[in-house]
């Protein structure tokens, strides 16, 4: 196997241990495993979120530096580095922690797919990534339901996509903020909208053992987005102030 095969088994075979001690329930070892990877990447996640955040917020300098330097790309240039470096912040700070929970998450994917394997060649497939213990073999085949649905099947009733779709669209939410330039307005309304029906719509063919990681995986980072940034852009805007209101509060 390559080194790449040597993760995908370490983490089969701690969701098998771990679905042996949660009843038998290949569920609640998905969730518990899904928490716990979480907060061991959460350094990076919380360094993730407040740059992206600072990022953010200086959106309205950069559009100003963007009006007032259209014509010289390379003053340009140079002003965002040193709006930048005035800010304290690297633009690149916002994707390299990204970048290295990547791999995490396709662990996890691949993972989850190769212990709900349904056919005979997928458990042929399967015993190839699990270790010499006793408790590995003796608890296959997994259980498949849990809750209304079957792990290794999607959701008849539709219910995770919907489920999906919602979380990914509030998390989407709250890092959404408003831009001055309504180009860039208009792609992250896009972007708001794209992504949680993107994966609702995968939702709805993928097993539903990886539908559940997803939505776990948008609740927990909710919460994260949520002591960080607070609400963010589920906030309702506050409606300017009319005229006839700021008269009256002169007098």
């Amino acid at each position: 196997m390559n080194p790449w095969d040597y993760i995908i088994q370490a983490v089969v075979n701690v969701l098998i241990v771990l679905s042996h001690f949660l009843f038998n329930n290949p569920g609640l070892a998905i969730i518990i495993l899904t928490i716990v990877v979480n907060a061991i990447i959460l350094p990076l996640t919380l360094k993730q979120i407040k740059s992206t955040k600072a990022m953010q917020d200086l959106q309205p300098k950069l559009a100003e530096l963007q009006k007032k330097y259209a014509k010289d790309k390379n003053k340009l240039a140079q002003e965002q580095m040193a709006l930048y470096k005035q800010a304290g912040m690297n633009p690149v700070g916002c994707l390299l922690p990204l970048l290295i929970q990547m791999p995490v998450w396709i662990a996890l994917y691949q993972s989850i797919i190769k212990i709900l394997g349904t056919t005979p060649e997928d458990f042929l497939n399967l015993s190839r990534y699990l270790y010499n213990w006793p408790i590995s073999f003796s608890s296959i085949p997994l259980a498949q339901h849990f809750l209304w649905f079957n792990l290794g099947q999607p959701d008849p009733y539709m219910i995770l996509p919907i489920l999906v779709g919602a979380a990914m669209w509030i998390q989407q939410k709250m890092v959404t903020t408003s831009s001055p330039d309504p180009r860039q307005q208009q792609q992250s309304q896009m972007m708001l909208w794209m992504m949680p029906i993107i994966f609702a719509f995968f939702t709805l063919s993928f097993p539903s053992g990886l539908a559940l990681f997803w939505l776990v995986s948008s609740i927990i980072r909710i919460i994260i987005q949520y002591f960080v940034t607070g609400w963010g852009g589920l906030r309702p805007n506050k409606a300017a102030p009319t005229k006839q209101a700021i008269v009256k509060k002169t007098r």
